[in-house]
């Protein structure tokens, strides 16, 4: 598996699809109205905590920590649309999981994506145990259950970088976990973006891995590298034929995630 991996299709009609409904709002859009990516990531979370709720392990496992978030901004989703929410899992381990949602638009809008949840204890804060009937309720969509974890990006560099500059944290952007909240980070990508309207024009698959969280006063540096094409086989087989840029968040020299775009 690796940054070109095929995300698992939903399971139409599957009775264990977690689906919702509900309005695009004006907070969650552009100047365009189109959603953007840092909102679409709050819908994950927040149909990730409807289900958890649903399923009824709210108080059991009440904390999980993404350790990898992979999106395909496929066709933008647009002001006064529906968004059409569907979740379910696409493998487990015990302790962690990897959960598909896929965000459907009225109008033909649509976002797919895939993220890798730790299960976090509530006292140790270190990564815990998923309880047996919680496991046999993800597995209903899903026969992968030795789910293991494999990173597919490396930090870059800030001696050849094509830019360094910082992103300031807001008391608004921090979470129950006292560090920043992970839709925070997919506003660095639409920062980028926003200097980078090219990407827009096709197709987009943004992943962001975590490594290390981000902390209220951290002084945070987006360094980013543009990668061409014909030297971007370590991401993938399938990429060696198209550029790939990437983003390194860190504070000081401690890497606290890094991310990676590219046309699909």
């Amino acid at each position: 598996m690796s940054l070109d991996k095929s995300m698992m299709p939903v399971p139409d009609g599957h009775p264990d699809v977690f689906d919702r409904e509900w309005p695009l709002r004006v907070g969650d859009i552009d100047r365009t109205g189109r959603l953007r990516l840092d909102a679409a990531c709050r819908h994950i979370q927040d149909i990730g905590q409807d289900q958890l709720r649903e399923m009824g392990f709210e108080e059991t496992h009440p904390l999980w920590i993404v350790r990898r978030t992979m999106l395909d901004l496929l066709r933008p989703i647009e002001f006064q649309d529906m968004l059409r929410c569907r979740r379910w899992c696409s493998g487990t381990s015990n302790r962690w999981c990897e959960m598909r949602v896929r965000v459907d638009g009225r109008k033909g809008g649509l976002i797919e994506s895939e993220a890798f949840w730790i299960n976090i204890n509530r006292e140790t804060q270190m990564p815990s145990r998923i309880s047996d009937d919680f496991l046999e309720g993800l597995h209903k969509t899903t026969s992968v259950d030795r789910l293991r974890w494999k990173g597919y990006l490396k930090p870059g560099s800030r001696d050849d970088a094509a830019e360094i500059h910082e992103f300031p944290i807001r008391v608004t952007d921090i979470d129950l976990f006292d560090h920043v909240n992970n839709s925070v980070y997919w506003s660095v990508i639409e920062d980028y973006l926003a200097s980078h309207v090219d990407l827009m024009r096709e197709p987009l698959r943004i992943t962001i891995e975590h490594e290390a969280p981000v902390a209220l006063g951290d002084k945070l540096e987006i360094i980013s590298h543009i990668h061409p094409a014909g030297s971007t086989e370590q991401f993938g087989a399938a990429l060696a034929d198209r550029p790939v840029r990437t983003l390194t968040y860190a504070v000081g020299d401690e890497i606290k995630a890094v991310a990676s775009l590219f046309n699909l």
